[in-house]
């Protein structure tokens, strides 16, 4: 069997793999000129925390996650499985408890217990939960893992192209645009992105930090050699060509409320991207005669791209059907 698949963001490169692990001929096409930069992949925080994540979010996210963090940590060798930290400003504190309340699976930390986590965080901090069970992922080394992963099975990219070619006009296509399908699917949406990457010398995590604010609650994600991914904004919002200055204020005085020595950091990246969701901010497998879309994944594109790409292969090859991410039920009408 052959499929195409649309878009070589981590959603399009987690299904090409998925099903050329299962013996599929797979083809990719990417409108870009190489892997990851018209992607909104590009700038994700690659923050791997489906019990995190049930503090704002549905549980469908968290159960997703769950099963996606495992196919991580099964595949890529550059996942970091030393979990999450939470901390919040003593003005904070109640953020802190209302996080506890809206999640499960961590342990509290008093200002000891931090400091031994995270040394350059002591005394900083007078308590934080930490989720000893998540991980986290450079995500454009990751694309390009997943890149060379569909290579080696077999499967092949081809780049700057948009329309389905070289594969008979029967096999399925799985369309996973992301935006670039928002005319097919038109109750899809874009929510901004943005982030800053810095480096500075004097400081050290090993993990992420996600930092409590009522207003802005700001992620500091470690990307080794001194960089760090600093991230936050959600806007509702289809333009990506801009970052405001007051986003980029805010982003960076919360990576110097986390810690003062980023207030040296040298600013190395200033990106956004516009991420699709549904109004309900769940993603979902979508089929369009023999299209299969695969979009909606919001801002846990890491988080849920693996689980989404098993359903969709086994929607495909085997007419399997998943009611928490499907409209209708594939099994009235098999692929051709």
């Amino acid at each position: 069997m052959q499929v195409t698949i649309i878009g070589a963001g981590v959603a399009g490169l987690t299904c090409a793999v998925e099903f050329a692990e299962r013996g599929v001929t797979v083809e990719v096409l990417e409108r870009g000129e190489e892997i990851g930069r018209q992607s909104c992949s590009w700038y994700a925080g690659g923050m791997l925390a489906p019990r995190c994540e049930r503090e704002r979010a549905e549980p469908l996210i968290s159960s997703l996650g769950a099963e996606s963090l495992r196919w991580w940590l099964e595949r890529f060798p550059g996942t970091t499985a030393s979990g999450s930290l939470v901390v919040a400003h003593g003005r904070d504190t109640a953020e802190l408890r209302q996080f506890s309340h809206r999640t499960e699976g961590f342990e509290w930390l008093g200002c000891d217990g931090i400091g031994k986590l995270e040394p350059d965080l002591a005394g900083r901090f007078n308590s934080a939960l930490f989720f000893s069970e998540e991980a986290h992922l450079d995500p454009r080394d990751t694309l390009q893992w997943l890149a060379h992963r569909l290579r080696e099975l077999g499967g092949r990219i081809c780049f700057a192209t948009c329309g389905a070619h070289g594969l008979p006009s029967k096999s399925p296509i799985i369309d996973c645009s992301g935006m670039g399908a928002r005319q097919e699917l038109g109750d899809l949406r874009g929510v901004k992105g943005e982030m800053l990457v810095l480096r500075s010398r004097e400081v050290t995590l090993s993990r992420p930090v996600r930092v409590l604010h009522p207003r802005i609650p700001v992620y500091v994600v470690p990307r080794g050699d001194g960089a760090f991914m600093v991230g936050a904004t959600m806007i509702e919002s289809d333009d990506s060509s801009r970052i405001t200055a007051r986003s980029v204020h805010e982003l960076l005085s919360a990576a110097y409320s986390l810690h003062p020595a980023f207030g040296d950091a040298e600013i190395l990246e200033i990106g956004t991207q516009v991420r699709p969701a549904f109004p309900d901010n769940l993603p979902k497998l979508r089929r369009i005669g023999d299209r299969l879309y695969v979009n909606g994944l919001y801002r846990h594109g890491f988080l849920l791209a693996p689980a989404l790409a098993r359903r969709a292969a086994e929607t495909v090859l085997n007419n399997q059907w998943y009611p928490e991410v499907m409209d209708e039920d594939p099994r009235e009408r098999r692929f051709a």
